[in-house]
């Protein structure tokens, strides 16, 4: 017999929604916290739990540092902002795509790091060399694309393509970009991708762990919601008080 979950009271909706756009505004200062997006480079989006093809984005310009929760924006699936604010487009043509593609998604994320960046320009794969690795064992993938100026959803749509049922795709000379059922789970897999990326760099041609042992951890890190509590953790060494977006 299936179970039809019943759907969410308007209340319900409500605190849902602001549950995943407070998420977004503190994944955005945890971004800057950590020295990424000081250019602007780069986006988070969870889905509205109600409209469902809309998105919520931060508006343009505001510097990761200072986003609240009013400073996110409804980003319609035409790429029109609710209210008519301005947004970094090229999220729209990014992230847009990839929510269409996939239903489970919540959160994405995508900004340009100091070793995520050259690393997928290596076009080199992830190795579970270390332990916070094996979070990614059989659940990334590669976009081998020249198209770092992503223009349009056609870009998008082929890079939701590459990403396929993965948490995490690596855009060629671009960098990464992980794609998750939370937001805090998209923010947190995307600081230990990061991590990882510097182990492969610093490291390349240390040999990983066995399949064995690999598979064995990632179900353990999975059973324990390994990156839920790490968002946790990340609020409180990057933002403090998660009260201060709003």
């Amino acid at each position: 017999m299936t179970i039809t979950e019943a759907p969410m009271s308007a209340p319900e909706i409500e605190a849902e929604r602001l549950h995943r756009k407070r998420q977004v505004a503190l994944g955005y200062r945890i971004f800057a916290s950590l020295r990424w997006g000081d250019l602007g480079d780069g986006h988070i989006t969870a889905r509205d739990p109600e409209l469902t093809d809309h998105m919520w984005l931060l508006r343009y310009p505001v510097g990761f540092e200072r986003a609240t929760i009013d400073d996110l924006v409804l980003v319609r699936p035409d790429g029109s902002v609710v209210g008519d604010e301005a947004i970094n487009m090229t999220a729209y043509h990014i992230h847009h795509p990839i929510h269409a593609a996939r239903d489970d998604v919540v959160g994405v994320a995508h900004t340009h790091t100091a070793w995520g960046t050259p690393f997928c320009a290596t076009g080199r794969p992830i190795l579970p060399i270390t332990q916070e690795a094996c979070n990614f064992v059989d659940d990334w993938s590669f976009f081998d694309d020249e198209e770092v100026q992503v223009l349009g959803t056609a870009g998008g749509a082929r890079i939701a393509e590459a990403l396929g049922a993965n948490r995490a795709v690596l855009l060629r000379s671009h960098g990464l970009l992980t794609a998750c059922a939370s937001v805090g789970e998209t923010i947190a897999a995307f600081v230990v991708l990061e991590r990882v990326c510097e182990a492969l760099m610093k490291a390349p041609d240390v040999p990983g762990i066995s399949d064995e042992a690999a598979l064995i951890a990632r179900e353990d890190l999975y059973r324990h919601r390994a990156l839920d509590l790490a968002f946790d953790f990340l609020v409180s060494r990057h933002v403090g008080d998660p009260a201060v977006v709003g």
